[in-house]
């Protein structure tokens, strides 16, 4: 069966590499084009349904792991409804209202298969059972991890790569646990994004768009939903934040960005993680390697988390959140004032 599956990463990774050039002349023909403007990175026009050549490479995939005679029809139709949102957003760019209730709906038709989680398990304290909460809990996770890979989607590779990581950490740690449904599904998307990565990394012919950024962001989801299913201890629903740890990262700065500098939390900038260091030299490639580099921190604190004692947990989670804020302040991601941080162990410390 191990063998099927490694099989079917390679149909999914020859697949997009034999398609994206097809979905290349298909975005250009009907005008699902990515025009530059102030806030973005590219000065040309670029094709953006990179998106559709992924999913078509998790179907060749499916199939060949014979994950289609598997009982998770509302996942799929699921999926298919996000991709088709994806790609009328890239070719006619939805509102962003019309896009969460397509969000809401697809997370709905998840939860009326009985996907949800029922329980949180608190160490030393108690079960909560979760009643009528878990059907909003379940769909709030799934609609925020959904836009989680569409926040960080700003350079050649970078949403592409992020997403990468953080499925094929997935995979380890479902390998690990034996989890038979989540790591041959994990193996295929991550075929899909290393072909397709062969076609968006520095410099791009195509950009995945909404298309991809909410397919993957879906996929991550429903894969860590799948983890989760029914029963889940308050440290293991912490694992899938870790491993999207960058764009959660960025969120959470942007946020405080836009609080610190009293502006709209909603308003766009160019001060996102990827402009700051850009900014500060680094080439389109390398910044793009640096938040990799960052990717692969937090998934590997993910891994570590998951095997890890109540307290080696609970240090992972602090040196996590104290080695980022100094990160931030460094490169001046709220701006260049605020360094609390960096300005207490200045004081303590006597150093300037």
């Amino acid at each position: 069966m191990t063998t099927q599956y490694i099989i079917s990463f390679f149909v999914s990774l020859l697949t997009v590499l034999i398609c994206t050039p097809f979905v290349i002349k298909l975005a250009y023909k009907i005008k699902a084009t990515d025009k530059p403007n102030q806030r973005k990175v590219h000065e040309k026009m670029m094709p953006r349904l990179g998106g559709l050549a992924i999913f078509i490479g998790v179907i060749a995939g499916f199939f060949t792991a014979g994950l289609h005679t598997q009982r998770i029809t509302g996942i799929t139709i699921g999926a298919i409804l996000i991709v088709i949102i994806g790609i009328l957003d890239d070719k006619y760019e939805l509102s962003a209202k019309i896009k969460f209730f397509g969000q809401i709906l697809v997370a709905g038709i998840v939860v009326s298969t009985g996907l949800t989680i029922e329980f949180i398990n608190i160490p030393f304290i108690a079960k909560i059972d979760l009643g009528f909460w878990a059907v909003p809990i379940t769909v709030f996770w799934i609609v925020a991890i959904t836009n989680a890979i569409n926040l960080i989607d700003g350079l050649d590779g970078l949403a592409a790569g992020i997403s990468a990581i953080g499925i094929a950490t997935i995979a380890i740690i479902a390998g690990l646990a034996g989890k038979t449904l989540i790591f041959p599904l994990a193996l295929i998307l991550l075929g899909s994004i290393i072909g397709f990565l062969f076609y968006n990394f520095h410099p791009a012919k195509i950009f995945m768009g909404d298309t991809g950024a909410l397919f993957l962001g879906y996929s991550i989801s429903i894969l860590s939903l799948l983890g989760l299913y029914k029963s889940v201890t308050l440290f293991s629903f912490i694992v899938p934040i870790i491993i999207l740890g960058v764009p959660i990262f960025d969120t959470t700065f942007a946020i405080i960005r836009r609080t610190v500098n009293k502006q709209p939390i909603s308003a766009p900038d160019k001060s996102h993680l990827h402009h700051r260091l850009l900014a500060m030299g680094l080439s389109h490639r390398n910044t793009v390697l640096v938040i990799y580099g960052m990717g692969i921190l937090f998934s590997v604190s993910a891994i570590l988390f998951e095997t890890s004692t109540l307290y080696g947990s609970l240090f992972i989670i602090f040196a996590l959140l104290i080695f980022f804020q100094v990160i931030a302040e460094l490169i001046g991601l709220v701006n260049d004032r605020y360094k609390p941080f960096i300005k207490m162990y200045r004081k303590v410390t006597g150093k300037h």
